[in-house]
């Protein structure tokens, strides 16, 4: 999310939810917050020890959680309103990420959460009865009290995606930004199938707050081991945090 954003909604709905104000700080790469990474003294077991501000990353509700011993809720469906809204995809040093202009949102529990952003790490961070994918992608939304909700998608080697091709012709170096024209359909890079498993969770990275709603599609995508590659190499490393503890916390699906 961009300064200009943030300003916009601040604008139009009073005083940001520290939550919402901790992502846009992440998602622009704000000065001033603690170095963190995803190895060494900075890594994921050091997080909460590297600000006070990151205290919450050693909290009992963190994401991301290997599901498993899943509990039969009959979901409702996601209400998934897309319109081609990826106006550019940057390299913030941490994740490779696609902006969102306004368009696209969902539904879930009465209330409408907007899309702000799309990134992807890369092995995936969430796992499946044990299996860990070659990259996972989360869509970030916003709700009216600045409470958020995040749609996982695991991407597994198979056939060339044609719906990541324009995302992927221009992969950013970091603190590299490039603008798409036309914008992007992130719509065609959800499954098809869409059923889904529900935890309470929390971001994946500092300042790792919690009450984050986690809608992960039990389908996968495929991806080509060309594209996989290439996500990789772009990263430059992993970027994904070990599953946390699960604690007394309820996967539905």
């Amino acid at each position: 999310m961009t300064p200009t954003q943030t300003s916009n909604w601040n604008a139009g709905r009073g005083a940001l939810p520290a939550m919402f104000v901790a992502l846009a700080m992440l998602c622009t790469g704000a000065s001033g917050q603690a170095r963190w990474s995803y190895s060494g003294d900075t890594g994921p077991p050091h997080w909460s020890q590297l600000s006070p501000n990151y205290a919450a990353c050693a909290g009992a509700n963190q994401s991301p959680l290997d599901l498993a011993e899943f509990v039969d809720a009959d979901l409702p469906a996601i209400n998934i309103n897309y319109a081609p809204s990826g106006v550019a995809i940057l390299n913030n040093g941490h994740t490779v990420q696609v902006e969102s202009a306004s368009g696209s949102e969902i539904g879930i529990d009465g209330r409408i959460y907007r899309l702000l952003q799309l990134h992807f790490h890369a092995p995936s961070e969430n796992q499946i009865n044990g299996t860990e994918f070659p990259f996972e992608a989360h869509f970030v939304h916003v709700g009216p009290d600045g409470d958020l909700a995040v749609i996982a998608v695991m991407f597994q080697a198979g056939e060339h995606n044609a719906a990541l091709a324009q995302a992927w012709e221009r992969l950013p170096r970091t603190d590299e930004k490039h603008v798409f024209d036309p914008p992007l359909a992130q719509a065609a890079l959800l499954p098809e199938a869409r059923d889904y498993y529900r935890f309470n969770g929390s971001l994946t990275t500092p300042p790792c707050s919690e009450g984050v709603i986690w809608l992960v599609m039990t389908t996968p995508v495929s991806a080509s081991t060309e594209q996989i590659a290439a996500l990789v190499a772009t990263l430059g490393g992993p970027n994904n945090r070990p599953v946390q503890p699960r604690n007394a916390r309820l996967v539905l699906r």
